[in-house]
């Protein structure tokens, strides 16, 4: 126990990212408390097909219940964005087992009035989900490029409103675990490949991380049927960093798929019936062509980004310019980050809406770590001091619009009650 809690793994620069993630769950909590948007019809919808399945047996988002196809389960699908026979074309029942986990424990039913008290616990799974994203993000960011790298990760994943917004469940879709799930999926599958030449046995010494992989992949897929499109570009990824191994990658990718599918399988209670008709109506690529021609995507693409923060728009142009001009900063470290951020976003270009606006936030923590690479990389110049200067300022007038922009939300919630 003493060799776990060493200055290496509990020192100066994981303190300073703990508090900036008080600071982050300050600002979702603030946002909670004054912006949010309580229980919705579609919270309440997902919330009662999730306790119906944990507690009767029913297969949420799905026209099973108890093992019986019922027929027409859900009145208006369209409002819900299912099919006419009564499945969820975007989510599996684990995404409706997790938003409705929390009230399991609550006592009695869960009426209008007590909202302001249990709609925390529906909440609290995503909380959570944007605070270990938050330090999955600075984690990744802070290997690659060091202490730097990390903490302006950090900074812009810290005060990005739409992350925020995210976590919070503030007018905001439940896609924390899925955005955990892909960022996790990806360094997994890179991170467990840089061990396969170790002088050990590959698979049985990497099953931490195999479990680790699959549970990623699982949650990601299961949370959103089109991020499917993780499982060839975890395997792209290790096929490329071992070409001496790609045997034993090829056999970790397998496990950890392996492992996300009986997850899967898990999530529909193992009823084969229900599992197999989820993945027939599953929407799996949801790509309008027409979608890349049309001048109001690129806006609202545009728009996504900058609620992923101020900072985002100026040091994202900057990034690239010097990725391209620099020889230095073109790496894998710096690369890999940017190829699948870009990915994201040319696939939520095609995708107007949903999923579309799901892959666009998965691109955020990619394009930040892809930033906090190459800014750490222009400290190390010559003009070290300037491009400090200039890096942590932005930092800081980024976190000071968004704390403002915090402050107005209560100032407007005071002057409308």
């Amino acid at each position: 126990m003493a060799r776990f809690f060493t200055p290496e793994r509990f020192g100066r620069p994981q303190f300073l990212a703990g508090l900036m993630l008080l600071v982050f769950l300050a600002q979702c909590v603030w946002l909670a408390v004054y912006e949010g948007s309580g229980a919705g019809p579609e919270d309440m919808f997902r919330i009662e097909q999730g306790l119906m399945q944990w507690r009767d047996g029913r297969i949420a988002g799905t026209a099973y219940f108890a093992g019986d196809p019922l027929r027409g389960p859900i009145r208006d699908p369209e409002r819900w964005s299912f099919t006419a026979d009564g499945y969820d074309p975007n989510h599996s029942p684990l995404l409706y087992l997790v938003a409705s986990a929390p009230l399991m424990f609550w006592p009695g039913p869960l009426q209008e009035d007590s909202v302001g008290y249990w709609i925390w616990l529906v909440r609290a799974p995503f909380l959570i989900f944007g605070m270990v994203l938050g330090a999955s993000v600075w984690y990744v960011a802070r290997r690659l490029y060091g202490n730097a790298g990390g903490y302006i990760a950090l900074a812009l994943y810290c005060f990005s409103p739409q992350i925020i917004r995210c976590s919070s469940l503030s007018f905001a879709q439940p896609e924390m675990g899925a955005a955990w799930g892909t960022f996790g999926a990806v360094f997994t599958a890179i991170a467990v490949t840089h061990t396969l030449y170790a002088p050990r046995e590959v698979v049985l010494w990497n099953w931490r991380r195999i479990l680790l992989l699959g549970l990623s992949l699982a949650l990601a897929i299961g949370s959103q049927f089109s991020l499917w499109i993780l499982l060839p570009i975890a395997l792209a990824f290790m096929l490329y960093l071992a070409p001496e191994r790609r045997g034993a990658a090829a056999a970790i990718w397998l496990a950890a798929s392996a492992l996300a599918l009986l997850l899967l399988l898990a999530s529909y209670f193992f009823h084969f019936g229900a599992f197999w008709q989820g993945l027939k109506h599953a929407s799996l690529v949801g790509i309008s062509s027409q979608a890349y021609a049309m001048p109001a995507a690129y806006r609202q693409a545009l728009m996504q980004l900058m609620r992923g923060g101020p900072a985002l728009i100026v040091a994202l142009p900057a990034a690239l310019i010097v990725y391209v001009l620099w020889r230095r900063s073109r790496y894998f470290g710096n690369t890999a980050p940017l190829l699948v951020g870009i990915l994201f976003l040319v696939l939520g270009l095609g995708m107007p809406h949903y999923p579309g606006l799901g892959f666009q936030l998965m691109a955020l923590p990619f394009l930040f770590v892809f930033v906090a690479g190459v800014c750490a990389d222009v400290v190390e110049t010559p003009q070290r001091s300037l491009v400090a200067a200039c890096v942590w300022g932005l930092l800081c007038a980024n976190a000071i619009w968004n704390v403002w922009e915090l402050v107005l939300v209560a100032r407007r919630f005071y002057e409308s009650s």
